[in-house]
């Protein structure tokens, strides 16, 4: 009996001083069925789930303790006639108070915690006109209990009913948001929940090594814990710093997925830069004029290159003018090209030297002004388009042609002619390749980061195992604590951290008080 007596009082002063310490507390489980507390005894709400506007079906979503109500008022259906569980049954839908008939559609019943919320839920798939929609909106809002849905909330109840991690919720949202096939591979790979598994194995890994740090400074005294647990800390937490390290060394690739790439189009005056830009949109984007000087601000677009997303830019020309107007925009110019993931030289071909060697020069002294650089451009990050082939003689522009793909200590070259888009199609699959690679593949290799604030998390992580190495053994104490801020900084990105979690790890790695 006295092991069982000490155990609980060993558990009750562990938890008081985790929560004085500020650990977040786990979610709280009712006892009945599994759904959160809080969560049984909320509203019931209700939203339109589908597009906006006229559409051939609408779908109206309905979520809480009184859907069944909902479902019983609106498709006369008696308490023991509800339709089986996830199986449509079509049904005249109806007003809940006149019982006029609003719309005749299918109805779809998810009994909790079998929903997409974790509660009681119903869909009724309607014909989408708008005034169909707008009737069996206002029949919900009469019936008692029930409100419209505000922005978000079905997937908040999603993840307060632990059906979504927060890193699936992101997930769910980018896949909303999607406009290209990367974006979409990526958003479904986040929503399906790899991230999510990655930092849910971070955290479960430092979960015990708090557990056995703490235990060794609780309970070592009395000799209830085996030698070499601290190793193994140390060991652990080497392995995780390491291993949250390379995942933040991935170049930002899925941020820059998530967001598009910054592409940057810059180089003189009259070079052809906004003819550039509009023939990639194939529409007049930019105003083209013979007059040096004509673009004096950042023009953009958002284009889809080969399934990724690009925000293109068109800059002011770059050279000394007196005009205060073309100044402020020869210094955006440059500030854009500062932030870009990639900038597109432009240079006029028929101006270029015809010696190859005396080409090169000059083209790299160009580089280096464009891109701001007292020494070798990034040539990676770049790509050097000579416009206006069409200019040159044949045997001129072949000659030259050649020559470009020999020379070296330059970025990918490209000839090409906006006029007569000529050259344009090596052009395009060159940017394709090269968007791709500051991207990657989403789906091959570990999953990326994509959030701001997944990285500034993870850094947070990294620091404090970092202070866990510099405290092991000088004071146990802040070690600890270290691990604790990390396991805290990571419970951040997931929205899930739980100080009972580590109770648990503790008393069933060790037997205390046997």
């Amino acid at each position: 009996m006295f092991p069982f007596v000490c155990r609980g009082i060993m558990r009750a002063a562990i938890h008081t001083r985790r929560i004085s310490r500020g650990t977040l507390p786990g979610r709280l489980l009712s006892s009945c069925d599994g759904v959160p507390a809080g969560l049984a005894d909320a509203d019931t709400i209700f939203a339109l789930s589908s597009g906006h506007g006229r559409c051939g079906v609408a779908v109206v979503r309905v979520s809480g303790p009184a859907s069944a109500t909902a479902l019983r008022c609106m498709a006369g259906l008696t308490r023991s006639s509800l339709p089986p569980p996830r199986k449509a049954l079509l049904r005249c839908i109806t007003d809940a108070k006149g019982k006029e008939v609003l719309d005749r559609g299918l109805v779809l019943w998810f009994p909790a915690p079998h929903s997409f919320t974790g509660e009681d839920s119903v869909e009724f798939h309607i014909h989408g006109g708008t005034a169909v929609i707008t009737a069996v909106l206002q029949a919900l809002g009469s019936v008692p209990g029930m409100r419209p849905a505000e922005a978000g909330e079905f997937t908040r109840r999603a993840f307060q009913a632990g059906k979504l991690g927060l890193t699936e919720v992101e997930g769910l949202g980018d896949l909303i948001h999607a406009e290209t096939e990367a974006q979409r591979r990526q958003a479904l790979r986040q929503m399906s929940g790899d991230l999510g598994r990655l930092y849910q194995n971070w955290s479960h890994k430092l979960k015990r090594c708090l557990a056995h740090v703490e235990a060794f400074i609780d309970f070592s005294e009395d000799e209830l814990i085996e030698d070499g647990v601290l190793n193994q800390v140390d060991t652990s937490v080497c392995h995780l710093q390491a291993e949250m390290e390379r995942h933040l060394k991935d170049e930002r690739k899925g941020e820059r997925l998530r967001s598009g790439v910054q592409v940057v189009i810059a180089g003189a005056t009259n070079a052809g830069k906004s003819s550039l830009l509009n023939t990639l949109c194939q529409r007049p984007a930019a105003i083209v004029s013979p007059m040096a000087g004509t673009t004096r601000d950042i023009v953009e677009t958002a284009l889809d290159i080969g399934g990724f997303p690009v925000l293109l830019s068109d800059t002011a020309g770059l050279r000394d003018s007196p005009d205060v107007v073309e100044r402020e925009g020869v210094r955006r110019a440059r500030e854009r090209v500062e932030q870009a993931d990639l900038t597109l030289v432009v240079v006029d071909c028929a101006h270029l030297l015809t010696d190859a060697q005396q080409a090169v020069d000059v083209l790299q002294t160009h580089l280096m002004c464009v891109l701001s650089s007292q020494e070798q451009p990034e040539t990676d990050r770049c790509l050097l388009v000579l416009n206006k082939s069409d200019l040159l003689p044949e045997c001129e522009r072949q000659k030259l042609d050649r020559e470009m793909r020999r020379v070296s200590g330059l970025p990918p070259v490209c000839l090409i002619s906006c006029h007569t888009n000529d050259g344009l199609q090596d052009f395009l699959t060159v940017l394709h390749s090269s968007v791709k690679t500051l991207c990657g593949d989403p789906l091959s290799g570990a999953p990326t980061l994509t959030q701001a604030r997944h990285r500034a998390h993870l850094q947070q992580c990294v620091a404090a195992l970092a202070q866990y190495k510099r405290h092991r053994d000088t004071d146990l104490a802040l070690a600890a604590e270290g691990v604790r801020l990390a396991l805290t900084s990571l419970g951040r990105i997931t929205g899930r951290v739980a100080a009972e979690e580590i109770l648990d790890i503790i008393f069933k790695d060790f037997c205390i008080g046997k």
